[in-house]
């Protein structure tokens, strides 16, 4: 069952965690950010909604570096249950798409759940003082990768994000799988 995130809460401060990256070195999420902001983006290895626009997640990370945005990408999915989610198949899902960004491992679940993460894809996108500027979708795509010509809300957004440092006013919530929580001990 699709699920849609909150609209966005700008200005709300961006939460550093130190995390490891599929490429087996740790990364701290804030050192990621580019000059003119960062996006936070919360995937996964076996979501349609991700498998559908993955290869525009890594195309517009690299063009948003030109903007000064950086980029980094975080699985907090429950692995046990969901085993295609594993680090190990993260390791291999990052290699098959040339990821450009850290794919980083929240196993225990806490940056998700200080971010609020509700889907997989879910974007956050700071600006350069790391305040909330963008919670919105990727573009239209859903389960199916849409046309070639869709409007780029995610990379449109950073970019005037990186000019002014403010988000525009109008999102449109991505929409994805919910993220597969660990059951309560």
């Amino acid at each position: 069952m699709a699920v849609v995130p909150p609209i966005c809460d700008f200005g709300w401060k961006a939460i550093d965690a130190r995390l490891p990256g599929a490429d087996g070195r740790a990364y701290s999420v804030l050192d990621q950010a580019g000059p003119n902001g960062l996006v936070v983006a919360f995937i996964c290895n076996h979501c349609p909604y991700v498998k559908a626009v993955v290869d525009r997640i890594v195309r517009d990370a690299i063009y948003l570096e030109d903007h000064g945005i950086g980029f980094a990408a975080i699985n907090a999915n429950d692995a046990e249950a969901y085993p295609e989610d594993s680090f190990a198949n993260m390791k291999a899902f990052a290699a098959a798409h040339d990821f450009p960004f850290p794919y980083l491992h929240d196993e225990d679940q806490s940056v998700a759940r200080a971010y609020d993460a509700v889907c997989t894809p879910d974007f956050f996108g700071f600006n350069a003082n790391m305040e909330l500027q963008y919670r919105g979708r990727l573009d239209a795509s859903r389960k199916e990768t849409g046309p070639a010509d869709l409007k780029r809300d995610l990379y449109d957004a950073m970019v005037m994000v990186a000019k002014t440092g403010k988000g525009p006013r109008d999102q449109i919530a991505s929409m994805g799988c919910s993220i597969k929580w660990k059951e309560a001990a």
